[in-house]
């Protein structure tokens, strides 16, 4: 993992406001352990988390079986650690994940999450899947993908499966991949979509030194999905090396001002297009913590919805997250 600048100490900006927490990973991998108990402890000293969703991220996959179907493991995992909690009498925030859904198994896909809602029963709350592609060998991807993706026939049927079950599908996809996402889901509006982390914009490899048109080109995407009533929007993963800005470099952590104020033209953007009742907030813990902490990180989001009204802020903080992945 990234060495993280010293963190900003800031106090909880409107400790009364409470916040759902869409996405978030846990693991234990590059020498940092990012268990239940420590995303529990980063929530009690800030902002009051009320529910917080786990991200699959490529964990306890089973060691043996069909290469398609050891991700059931991971599901099996998280619910074993949240029914454990329970057991000892410690309630965790967290209230379920979103299990991996690779869409271009296509057909073969249903037998997939059905072994993962046997598994987590009703701790399943969605699904994703992850197709981000860039040229650029700056810009790793961790998920196998390509540049059709979303022309290929398995997905499509991929697409039919994953809806079928009533549950949201999360995409993880980069900006230049908007437009190809927009054609794709034309096919299937009645999928309940949420795009993770923006849509991906990028300030790596080729698109360093871009931001300008980098957000041109996102905005246009953006766009044509916006037009879709059935496609959400997760606001954040922008504190990530991915997007850019370069903090996790900084000797100090950047404060909830400084981040508020260069997320501000991405924010005006998406809620411009999507509305408070279509988009949600969003930390990507640990991943979002080489840049700031949480305390910092949820002060910024507040700083860019306080001109709203309560309710569009309500919708935001948590609202939106409660009703497209059903945590009320």
């Amino acid at each position: 993992m990234l060495a993280r600048p010293a963190a900003q100490v800031e106090d909880v900006i409107e400790p009364q406001w409470s916040v759902v927490d869409p996405h978030h990973h846990l693991w234990n991998r590059g020498g940092e352990c990012y268990d239940l108990a420590a995303f529990e402890a980063e929530a009690a000293a800030g902002h009051p988390v009320r529910a917080s969703l786990y991200v699959e991220c490529q964990n306890h996959y089973l060691e043996q079986g069909p290469e398609a179907h050891r991700c059931v493991g991971e599901t099996r995992w998280l619910v074993q650690e949240l029914e454990r909690a329970g057991a000892l009498g410690a309630p965790t925030v967290c209230r379920g994940l979103i299990a991996r859904a690779d869409l271009a198994l296509g057909g073969h896909l249903q037998a997939v999450l059905e072994q993962h809602l046997q598994a987590g029963a009703h701790w399943v709350k969605g699904w994703r899947f992850c197709a981000a592609w860039d040229p650029s060998p700056a810009i790793r991807s961790h998920y196998p993908s390509a540049p059709d993706m979303f022309e290929r026939d398995p997905t499509a049927h991929g697409l039919d499966a994953a809806a079928r079950t009533g549950l949201a599908l999360d995409l993880w996809v980069y900006f230049h991949q908007l437009p190809a996402v927009a054609r794709w889901l034309r096919r299937q509006p009645d999928a309940l979509i949420v795009l993770d982390h923006c849509g991906g914009p990028i300030g790596l490899g080729a698109h360093a030194g871009r931001r300008d048109e980098v957000l041109a080109e996102w905005t246009q995407g953006l766009r044509q999905l916006a037009g879709l009533p059935r496609v959400h929007l997760k606001f954040g993963g922008l504190a990530m090396p991915l997007a850019g800005f370069g903090w996790h470099r900084w000797p100090e952590a950047p404060n909830s001002q400084a981040l508020a104020d260069a997320w501000r033209p991405y924010f005006d953007i998406a809620l411009d297009m999507f509305g408070p009742g279509r988009m949600m907030f969003e930390s990507n813990f640990p991943v979002d913590r080489s840049g700031c902490s949480q305390i910092t990180l949820w002060n910024a989001f507040k700083r860019l919805c306080s001109p709203l009204s309560i309710d569009e802020r309500r919708q935001l903080l948590g609202g939106t997250a409660s009703d497209v992945y059903r945590l009320h």
